[in-house]
């Protein structure tokens, strides 16, 4: 008998496995080919289940209005789900709305602290963003020397694309980083 349960356990398991990848690759496909509704019916349920790659994408869904109305409140609260569990798209994203005020109260430590998590981890716009953070002295205490250090690993960072690599080139020469 309870070798019976524990197969079956294990069955249903790797049924639920099954399911939820079918249902992510379902979104993951929906989301290449622009069909945002279906992205977002795909991504929910496993966003509300936990998974970090899906708060992200239904936190990005509703930032940008794609399938959904755009709504920067309840992107900012997928994103924080997110980036919570340590997702580091969804940590730039946050210390961007964080920045910028949307959805949340503006608030440049805040967007500080989700910038540093998410550039520890490699994130190249995450880098860019906290070297200027240390330039304005927005949220921090102006640092050039923390600024030169944040832009050089944005710009060498081999995840950077070219917008990243232009910003942190930009900065590096407006505010002379080598310098410091």
């Amino acid at each position: 008998m309870k070798l019976k349960i524990l197969l079956l356990t294990l069955f249903l398991s790797t049924s639920f496995i099954g399911v939820t990848y079918a249902d992510y690759k379902a979104g993951v496909d929906a989301f290449g080919k622009g069909d945002y509704k279906i992205a977002f019916k795909e991504f929910l349920p496993l966003a509300e289940e936990g998974n970090s790659s899906a708060q992200y994408i239904i936190g990005r869904l509703y930032r940008l209005g794609q399938g959904v109305l755009k709504d920067y409140k309840e992107a900012a609260k997928w994103y924080k789900k997110a980036a919570e569990q340590g997702a580091r798209p969804a940590q730039n994203a946050l210390g961007v709305m964080y920045s910028k005020g949307q959805g949340v109260l503006r608030d440049q430590k805040k967007s500080v602290k989700w910038f540093t998590k998410a550039a520890e981890q490699g994130d190249a716009n995450a880098q860019v963003s906290l070297g200027a953070k240390f330039i304005s002295g927005e949220g921090v205490l102006k640092d050039l020397s923390k600024a030169k250090y944040w832009t050089q690993k944005a710009y060498e960072n081999p995840d950077a694309n070219a917008s990243t690599r232009d910003s942190a080139e930009f900065n590096w020469n407006e505010f002379e980083l080598w310098k410091y």
